[in-house]
């Protein structure tokens, strides 16, 4: 049984993901994954502040990416 709800919870998981870049809300836990991995002497934003940067972002026209 916790195989399958392990499944089920990574199916979800990534149905959230999907919707929210569907709809433009940024995913934050793939902010700080990729921060980790890529940049990890650099500071991570906090979640109002990496929030209010996707949105002056997606409104200003501008790609955004680091990478």
């Amino acid at each position: 049984m916790g195989a399958a709800r392990d499944r089920l919870r990574g199916f979800w998981l990534q149905a959230v993901r999907t919707a929210r870049l569907i709809i433009g809300v940024p995913d934050y836990d793939t902010y700080v994954q990729h921060m980790r991995l890529k940049h990890p002497g650099k500071p991570v934003m906090s979640y109002p502040e990496f929030f209010d940067e996707r949105m002056r972002a997606r409104y200003r026209g501008g790609g955004g990416r680091c990478c």
